[in-house]
């Protein structure tokens, strides 16, 4: 993976390059015995950035498992911690797409203290659905296609890796942003 791209050095003209941002306060319950943030829970945070993404586009997964339309579960995860976060430090954690497949989604995800690029991950998701038991099977999953409707309002995907969110985003909390377009 390539190293984030400084704000200082963006291209002039454009805006931040990724689809969402959510804040996250680390507390006590997040870290170790040093204040140190346990390093699994960087996926947890990823996954509440992107499932609250979803949520801003209209898309409850809870509601679309429940009623048998199926629902997404990670499939890959490829992270690379640069610098701890600590306890009491507010993270903001990007959400960009990369790859939009019909089965499958991938996504940049970066954890950012300010200024500061803690861990850069590169997450996909698949499409699963439920499939009923019978006399002889379990119920259990199998791989399907994303539904229409869904693909239909995820945006294009990005070319690289996004840079940071702005200072505005960090501000104002969970944020959409448009994808990084010229002047």
């Amino acid at each position: 993976m390539t190293a984030p791209e400084h704000p200082s050095r963006a291209a002039e003209g454009t805006t931040s390059a990724w689809h969402h941002s959510h804040p996250v306060r680390i507390y006590w319950e997040d870290t170790d015995a040093g204040g140190i943030v346990f390093y699994g829970n960087y996926l947890k945070f990823m996954e509440r950035a992107r499932t609250e993404w979803l949520r801003t586009l209209g898309f409850d997964q809870e509601g679309m498992r429940r009623s048998g339309e199926g629902m997404f579960v990670v499939a890959d995860t490829q992270l690379r911690y640069l610098q701890p976060a600590r306890l009491d430090d507010l993270l903001h954690v990007t959400v960009a797409v990369v790859e939009r497949g019909r089965a499958s989604v991938e996504f940049a995800q970066d954890v950012w203290r300010g200024d500061t690029l803690l861990v850069r991950g590169r997450i996909r998701i698949g499409w699963v659905q439920s499939v009923a038991a019978t006399e002889t099977t379990e119920a259990g999953l199998r791989p399907g296609r994303i539904p229409q409707r869904i693909l239909a309002v995820l945006p294009e995907p990005l070319a690289e890796h996004p840079s940071k969110p702005s200072a505005a985003a960090q501000a104002s909390g969970a944020q959409d942003t448009p994808t990084a377009t010229p002047a």
